[in-house]
């Protein structure tokens, strides 16, 4: 008999230098730095440099990569007008989806597969990916275009897009550090699809394309979506523990609870649950985060021994939403943070590739011949 790993759970596939995680002692790492330490002290574009290079830079080479990043953010006009045209009852990642690979058709590198290629388009859809998001919720919304600016950081380019005004220092940094926390996340399902197809030697607009396909999926980037539309179904405080308890009585998933890797509290969760804390009493104890409060308990009352806690998207959509972000766009915004990942891990693999080619157990039929369509029952 051949065991079958459910999932691909457990298997080993590659090696990286870029990101650890101990699921059991809720442990991650990038380039052996713990997260807690990347969101307190770092930012999205230092971190996206130290994904793409295996390193932490000096000042002079953050300063360079920043001084890119600002560079590369204005889209073609093309795309710009196109992104205006899409209809407006699309799910946000079909359009993302669309205009990423649209992107591709305007870079005279897009065909290129060598390391140095693969890195400048990086830095390309590192910048140009929040410009895109930002420019698909405008046009959704009925509402005009804003257009970068090279003056302001990733976080508060990304929210003076989306929003058309420029925001506070704390709402820029609080973004800022939820970028951080999503940037990268060892291979999960959509770093190794675009790992799957980077081994083809596909070109990178591709693989992007690949990664933003799975993402898209309610079980890997849309869960906090699904915890903000859980929230709106209990309603109030007081109704969250009978709401909670009932759902366990009957065995259904709760979003935003429990994770493939962490069978201990998911570091993440830890970081953005104090600031969403902090957020809420700004604005005095938010609805939301009581029923989060009250949803984390009796999770943890009922099956924390099991191993079961809430996970980073159980709190970042209400960060999220205190931030003025859509829910339908909470998926597209683990996209404009992924994309630092999904990038360095391509590149990391290609430099040994080698291509994917897993195998299945067959069940199938055997020693069956042809048999003429007329003489079929």
């Amino acid at each position: 008999m051949t065991e079958i790993a459910k999932g691909l759970e457990g298997v080993l596939f590659t090696e990286s230098k870029l990101t650890f995680i101990n699921g059991t002692e809720g442990i991650l790492t990038h380039l052996g730095i713990p997260i807690q330490e990347w969101a307190e002290n770092s930012t999205f574009e230092e971190l996206s440099y130290a994904l793409l290079h295996a390193k932490l830079p000096s000042a002079a080479e953050l300063a360079k990569f920043d001084a890119e990043l600002r560079a590369n953010r204005e889209l073609p006009a093309k795309l710009v007008e196109e992104i205006a045209s899409f209809p407006a009852n699309v799910h946000p990642m079909q359009a993302l989806r669309t205009a990423a690979s649209y992107l591709g058709l305007f870079d005279p590198q897009a065909e290129e597969t060598s390391e140095g290629a693969r890195y400048a388009i990086s830095i390309r859809m590192i910048a140009q990916f929040s410009t895109m998001i930002a420019a698909i919720a405008r046009a959704r919304r009925g509402e005009a275009i804003v257009a970068p600016r090279a003056d302001l950081t990733h976080a508060a380019n990304f929210l003076y897009m989306l929003r058309g005004e420029e925001p506070t220092p704390e709402q820029a940094r609080l973004f800022d550090i939820a970028l951080v926390l999503h940037a990268d996340h060892g291979m999960n399902a959509s770093t190794f699809t675009a790992i799957a197809t980077s081994s083809t030697l596909s070109d990178m607009y591709s693989c992007m394309v690949s990664a933003i396909g799975a993402l898209k999926g309610p079980l890997h980037g849309g869960a906090n979506e699904a915890v903000m539309d859980m929230l709106d179904e209990v309603g109030t405080p007081d109704k969250a523990a009978e709401y909670i308890n009932g759902k366990l009585d009957r065995k259904e998933k709760i979003m935003g609870v429990g994770h493939r890797v962490y069978k201990n509290f998911d570091p993440r969760s830890r970081v953005l649950r104090d600031y969403a804390e902090h957020v809420a009493n700004q604005q005095g104890k938010s609805n939301y985060y009581q029923i989060l409060e009250t949803i984390e308990k009796t999770v943890i009352d009922r099956i924390g021994s099991k191993g079961i806690y809430p996970n980073v998207d159980f709190y970042s959509g209400t960060v999220y939403s205190d931030l003025g972000i859509p829910k339908e766009f909470f998926t597209p915004i683990f996209a404009l943070a992924r994309i630092s990942g999904w990038c360095a891990s391509v590149i990391e693999y290609t430099r040994d590739n080698r291509l994917l080619r897993p195998d299945a157990v067959y069940t199938g039929a055997t020693d069956q011949h042809y048999v003429d369509l007329k003489d079929r029952q």
